[in-house]
C-alpha cells in the first residue's frame, strides 16, 4: 500500500493531519500542477529546462579537455566578431564622412540645440512672469 492509499484510507480532519501527510499532499499537488503545465505548455517547459541546463553548465568549472576542444572555436568566434565590429565601424565612419558629418559638427549642432532650448526656456519663463504681473 502506498502513502497515497494510506492518505485516502485515513479520514482525518485538518487538526489531526501529520506533517508527513501534509508533505505528501503538497508533493502530490505540486506533481499534478507540474504535469498539467507540461501538458499545456511543453515549449515553455523545454525552454525552462534549457535555461536551467545552461545555468548549471556555466557554473561548473571547465575541464582541460573541454578547454582544448573549445579553444579553436572560441578563437574563430572572437575573430569573426572583431572583424564584424571593425567593418561596421569603418563603414559607418565612411558614410558619415560622405554626408559631411563630423564629430566637431555634431558637437556644434548639439551646443546650438542646447543654447536654443535654454533661450526658449528663458523666454517662456519671462512671458509667464509678465502674464502673472499683468493679472495683478
Amino acid at each position: 500500500m502506498t502513502d497515497r492509499d494510506n492518505l485516502q484510507d485515513l479520514e482525518t480532519t485538518e487538526e489531526t493531519v501529520t506533517p508527513r501527510q501534509r508533505a505528501i499532499r503538497a508533493y502530490e499537488d505540486a506533481r499534478g500542477r507540474a504535469t498539467d503545465t507540461l501538458g499545456q505548455a511543453p515549449l515553455i517547459a523545454l525552454a525552462g529546462g534549457l535555461a536551467a541546463g545552461a545555468l548549471i553548465a556555466a557554473l561548473l568549472p571547465r575541464t582541460d579537455a573541454e578547454a582544448k576542444l573549445v579553444r579553436p572555436t572560441a578563437k574563430r568566434v572572437k575573430d569573426s566578431a572583431k572583424a564584424a565590429f571593425v567593418a561596421a565601424r569603418d563603414t559607418g565612419s565612411q558614410r558619415l564622412d560622405e554626408l559631411g558629418i563630423s564629430r566637431e559638427k555634431g558637437e556644434a549642432t548639439i551646443r546650438n540645440l542646447l543654447d536654443g532650448l535654454a533661450d526658449a526656456a528663458k523666454a517662456s519663463a519671462s512671458a509667464a512672469a509678465d502674464a502673472v504681473r499683468k493679472q495683478d
